[in-house]
């Protein structure tokens, strides 16, 4: 039996956020290896390097690239392997061409870590994660896709920046995909267990400097905020890598815990055979389950507009 004296974290894509995700976990505790794999073995390579460097100040830690060999005995792999979207490229193409990469490395990362847990970042999120699951053979519970945690991070940053209250202080969600048909569902957002609307009321009443409340400037934010960041910096890194470092933080701590995730839906609001992001239990063994949190009728019928679209998808590809 295989002697092991920490927790081992595989990375699979070495590019701006798979770097850095492996930075972020370079700097904290969750693992005692980081393996950075690349198909540009030298980017892999020079990252691997870069950030071994960097961690002269903490306790010791391995930061190495490799192969799929190297994977061996993994306890957590972040996949973020794929290309970005091209000006004038459809919305299939990419995907198609992302499934392609996926179908590419499940075989590979499956033989090698079965008894990893599986965190898939590449886009489209939910459409690769439900690959994975086809072409891997992994169990179901073993793999979630990071969906709407960074959608649900960009809502809670603007929620906190318009009522001026911590972000810790803001529960909110956004449900579906991660992409057009995602929608936030207000009837379960909360302020410190407050409901949204009303303790906007409350903040006015008590003049706590709340700014004025539109519902589709935020839900607009949301969606466009991260084109925003392409546009203007040339591609996204920060936020997803802190959303799966909150994601990693979970699967390796003593309890499970609640937080938005993309799995595979069994029944809940009517949806099965897709993953979508929705409340979900995750801890150390995985995902233990979904919360199907009481919606709305026009949530529910959102949510099903969004696994609609996402099958419609599925349906184009050759699986």
């Amino acid at each position: 039996m295989e002697n092991k004296t920490g927790r081992k974290i595989t990375i699979i894509g070495a590019g701006s956020v798979g770097a850095t995700i492996a930075y972020s976990l370079s700097q904290r505790s969750h693992a005692s290896e980081i393996l950075l794999i690349d198909v540009n073995e030298k980017k892999a390579s020079g990252e691997a390097l870069d950030i071994a460097q960097a961690t002269s100040f903490r306790d010791p830690i391995r930061v190495v690239d490799g192969t799929y060999e190297d994977a061996k005995g993994s306890d957590i792999v972040i996949i973020t392997s794929g290309i970005a979207r091209k000006p004038g490229q459809t919305r299939l193409d990419l995907t198609k061409t992302n499934v392609g990469i996926i179908k590419s490395i499940a075989p590979q990362i499956a033989k090698v870590a079965p008894d990893a847990l599986y965190v898939l970042v590449s886009n489209p999120v939910d459409i690769l994660t439900y690959v994975f699951m086809k072409e891997s053979g992994i169990p179901e519970n073993q793999i979630l896709g990071t969906g709407t945690a960074l959608d649900s991070a960009r809502l809670k940053c603007i929620l906190a920046e318009k009522l001026n209250i911590a972000q810790k202080n803001v529960h909110s969600y956004v449900f579906g995909e991660h992409g057009d048909t995602s929608f936030i569902p207000w009837s379960a957002c909360r302020i410190s267990g407050v409901q949204f609307d009303e303790y906007v009321k409350l903040a006015n009443d008590m003049k706590l400097g709340v700014e004025p409340i539109d519902k589709d400037e935020i839900y607009t934010y949301v969606q466009k905020s991260g084109g925003t960041i392409i546009a203007d910096k040339g591609a996204t890194f920060y936020g997803i890598a802190a959303s799966v470092m909150n994601i990693i933080t979970m699967l390796t701590s003593a309890y499970d815990a609640c937080t938005c995730c993309s799995t595979m839906m069994h029944g809940e609001y009517g949806i099965d055979d897709v993953c979508l992001s929705m409340i979900t239990i995750i801890g150390p063994n995985g995902v233990k389950g979904r919360v199907p949190m009481p919606l709305t009728d026009e949530e529910v019928a959102k949510m099903q507009k969004s696994a609609q679209a996402m099958k419609d998808l599925i349906a184009q590809l050759e699986l």
